[in-house]
């Protein structure tokens, strides 16, 4: 319950400073706006979607049901019912956006990217899914085809997310790549789907240096020991992402609406950015497995 209390105050602290600016902004089209108060207040309505990432449960409706309804009534003494929290969803979707934005790591200079599908229907059902028909799309992974989006990130060394970015299916993985570019200097390490001179020029000019392996029928570029050290522990990318979405379940394929589905997202990435225990690497002990080993005479 200490964890709840925290995250709590986090959002609550953090919805009290830009409270301002989201009232500045809503649109009312010359009209008033009502802002009429429900029984749950909008940091209680995030609280709840981020621990619902938290307690790893599978199912929103099971999870207000069975867990928040019987055990956190103390905490929150006015819920609504199952059916009007889920219609209140979407009105926490920017504040979570902000929030992210607030909890993203900092650039160390040592940076790895990678993208991976979001599914939104099984493959038997994409001629017959209308939810997020025009916004989804097919596109191929390293595991086969699906039906949905892919998600971009770039994390540091830490495994902190440097930064995401949602696009559909059949996009590559170059041209978001470009989005970042603004957060990031140093190295930046990824595999070889990121390939292109292109990329690697206007990354270059940004002080940024992308690494990648070669493919067989490209020339074998010289890497330095750490850039070779670091290429092979280019997994952790892949660590974070499964921790995405095998215990932060930022994946699944029952969404009824794509406002839903983004409050989701946002929802699971912010609890793995409040994870105390992030996946990472030790760059000092890279450092010393890079060095050549010393020779001893005889």
């Amino acid at each position: 319950m200490d964890d709840l209390t925290e995250t709590y105050c986090l959002i609550d602290d953090f919805y009290k400073a830009i409270e301002p600016q989201l009232n500045a902004r809503l649109l009312t089209d010359g009209k008033r706006h009502r802002s009429r108060k429900c029984s749950l207040s909008l940091p209680e309505l995030m609280t709840l979607v981020v621990l619902f990432h938290q307690i790893r449960y599978r199912q929103f409706k099971s999870f207000y049901l069975n867990h928040v309804c019987q055990h956190l009534r103390a905490e929150f003494p006015q819920l609504p019912t199952y059916q009007r929290c889920v219609e209140l969803l979407p009105r926490c979707a920017i504040a979570l956006a902000a929030l992210f934005e607030a909890l993203t790591g900092k650039c160390s200079g040592v940076s790895i990217a990678d993208s991976t599908p979001i599914a939104v229907c099984e493959n038997l059902r994409i001629s017959s899914h209308r939810v997020f028909r025009g916004m989804a799309a097919r596109g191929k992974s390293s595991t086969g085809w699906f039906f949905g989006f892919k998600l971009h990130l770039v994390i540091n060394h830490l495994g902190e997310l440097l930064g995401v970015k949602l696009t559909p299916g059949n996009v590559d993985d170059r041209k978001p790549l470009c989005d970042f570019a603004n957060r990031l200097f140093g190295k930046l390490y990824a595999d070889k789907g990121y390939i292109a001179k292109w990329l690697t020029a206007f990354l270059k000019d940004l002080g940024i240096d992308l690494v990648t392996k070669v493919k067989k029928n490209m020339k074998p570029v010289a890497l330095t020991p750490f850039d070779e050290a670091m290429l092979r522990q280019r997994s952790l990318v892949e660590t974070v992402i499964d921790e995405l979405k095998n215990l932060c379940q930022v994946e699944h394929t029952r969404h009824r609406s794509p406002i839903n589905f983004t409050v989701n997202l946002l929802a699971g990435l912010i609890a793995y950015c409040l994870m105390p225990n992030k996946p990472r690497l030790s760059l000092q002990d890279i450092r010393r497995l890079s060095k050549p080993p010393k020779l001893i005479p005889n």
